[in-house]
């Protein structure tokens, strides 16, 4: 029998767990479990240097691993620093236990000095939450956080610990958890077989069908059974932002991403479609638009794990819940050896979507002329030669994040790394930063704008401190782009409050720090500047490249319209 401290337990759990970093703060009341933490080797403390990069460094670990992220703050305002990137992981639905340090029990409700009641704060933003009471019951009480945030459908636990119950002069038994026993928490193992006999029998019969698949098939892994079942049927495919790589974008079914700047095929693919496939992916308001003008000819299977999103904003004509792997396996099974009844109309559907392909083909943007300001575009399409594609690439949020889903493409899941159902300015360089820890040698950009690197630019210091040769890439139109463009549309290009009229000297401020920045300002010093960017995956190398400020993201939706109805550029409209 083995006696430890609360906090020691939480450091022997931590490495019994399998967790490789936890990053985190100190404060007062998670300085026993930092003293634990100190006096072990195998897992490692990455030192952020504000809560909110702690999150959302464990949020683009969990991204790039599959694994669960983990956090440590420490009480009141360590953990609402937090709140932000807790609420980024839960919009995502992205595996994360986040460890926060609370007063002494005793002192829980009279207002003590760094007190916050840190699970009714997160209570709206996590998928659970516990409160230690006894030393004893930690092992048990992790072992339950970490099964809850990674089983179906995944998000962060806050598991809030009061000083005392880390105390290092108490000790008690020490046993590693190795099952999970919660009467209340069964989340579906397989999908009904009726129902996916009902939606496969729609789907041999449909003549204008569409796979619509989200960030559920990513992180339930079953990419690679989409992949077969869309090549066994020959359907077209669309991906919701948090999909994209789900399915290789290089591929002819293809037709890209969809939604509010998805790709005009996809988009009018979907509103003209009489069958939707929908697999992980919740129907959200950047993908539907106007709800009572969806897909108004469709009938819609949806796939989801999470029972109370099926339905929840579109109707679903043949629901299904499951997990993605096992109902698309399923599926497979049910398909193999049988034809679809109409392949003469499914001939002519990918006829139609060819037609919508080749219109668009060569019209994206207008490339920049000699003496011009390069196009964010350019930027993001060298972007993907110079690294073939096979980067890790995060984003903030913005014009940047739209230009990098549309012009860099993914062939792979869990490459674009994003902040979609929140929308996050803050996200990209932090999370780059967890995906470089758990794959050194792998390129891991960060594409950004000025606005948002400006939100956790302080995490140069841990890099500094930790390594981490993560390339920044910034879009820099000295403005917050997204909200001018929607100025320039819907406001009569009145620019409140959207141009950044004191920017730093980037290339002095990232020199500060030790690292190398490089200023592009044409189009000719682009491609040069980029193989310098990458000659050396363990460098840290911060590139701002000036580019056109007056440049709009297209296709756009238009408000409150359906899917086909869309901005194609500044003078042009479906």
């Amino acid at each position: 029998m083995e006696l430890l401290s609360g906090a020691d337990m939480i450091a022997r759990f931590l490495q019994d767990e399998g967790v490789e970093y936890i990053y985190g703060y100190p404060g007062g009341a998670a300085l026993h479990i930092y003293d634990a933490l100190f006096r072990q080797d195998k897992v490692k403390h990455i030192l952020v240097r504000h809560e909110q990069a702690a999150t959302h460094a464990a949020d683009g670990y969990a991204r790039a691993s599959g694994k669960p992220g983990t956090v440590l703050v420490t009480s009141g305002p360590g953990a609402t620093n937090a709140v932000t990137g807790i609420a980024t992981a839960y919009m995502d639905s992205i595996p994360m236990v986040v460890l926060c340090g609370q007063v002494m029990s005793h002192l829980i409700g009279d207002d003590a000095f760094q007190e916050t009641d840190i699970i009714g704060v997160t209570r709206p933003i996590v998928k659970h939450s516990f409160s230690i009471r006894h030393p004893s019951e930690i092992p048990e009480v992790l072992k339950k956080a970490y099964y809850l945030a990674a089983t179906g459908r995944p998000g962060p636990v806050v598991v809030d610990i009061p000083k005392d119950m880390t105390a290092p002069t108490e000790r008690y038994e020490y046993v590693y958890p190795k099952k999970v026993r919660m009467r209340s928490y069964n989340p579906v193992a397989r999908g009904h077989t009726g129902q996916i006999k009902k939606a496969v029998e729609l789907m041999l019969k449909a003549r204008r069908p569409v796979f619509y698949t989200g960030g559920g098939v990513v992180t339930g892994r079953a990419c690679e059974g989409l992949t077969d079942l869309v090549k066994r049927l020959g359907f077209p495919i669309t991906t919701t932002l948090m999909g994209i790589g789900a399915y290789p974008q290089s591929d002819a079914q293809s037709l890209g991403w969809l939604g509010m700047h998805g790709s005009y095929e996809s988009n009018m693919a979907m509103h003209h479609a009489d069958l939707i496939i929908a697999i992980g992916a919740r129907f959200d308001d950047r993908v539907t638009n106007n709800t009572s003008k969806f897909c108004p000819t469709a009938k819609i299977i949806h796939v989801d794990i999470d029972p109370s999103s099926v339905s929840k904003t579109v109707r679903a004509d043949v629901p299904i819940v499951g997990p993605a792997a096992s109902v698309i396996d399923e599926m497979i099974s049910l398909v193999q050896g049988k034809e679809i009844a109409n392949p003469e109309a499914l001939a002519e559907w990918w006829k139609t979507i060819d037609g919508w392909r080749e219109t668009r083909r060569g019209k994206l943007y207008e490339p920049s002329r000699p003496g011009e300001p390069i196009k964010p575009q350019e930027v993001i399409e060298a972007l993907c030669r110079v690294t073939r594609g096979e980067a890790y690439v995060t984003t903030d949020v913005g014009q940047h994040q739209m230009f990098a889903a549309q012009y860099y493409k993914f062939d792979k899941p869990n490459r674009f790394i994003t902040s979609g159902g929140l929308g996050t300015m803050g996200f990209g360089f932090p999370a780059a930063m967890g995906i470089k820890q758990h794959f050194p040698d792998e390129q891991v950009i960060c594409v950004t704008g000025e606005g948002s690197f400006q939100m956790m630019m302080q995490e140069l210091s841990t890099c500094k401190q930790f390594g981490g040769g993560v390339k920044i890439v910034n879009l820099n139109n000295a403005s917050l782009g997204m909200v001018r463009q929607w100025q320039d549309l819907n406001y009569k290009s009145r620019h409140a409050h959207s141009y950044m009229e004191s920017l730093p000297d980037f290339q002095k401020l990232i020199e500060s720090y030790g690292f190398t920045a490089l200023r592009v300002e044409t189009l000719e010093e682009l491609e040069p500047a980029l193989e310098r960017t990458f000659a050396d995956k363990h460098e840290l190398i911060f590139l701002d490249v000036l580019v056109d400020p007056h440049e709009h993201v297209y296709p756009m939706q238009v408000p409150l319209g359906s899917m086909r109805d869309m901005l194609l550029s500044k003078t042009e409209r479906t």
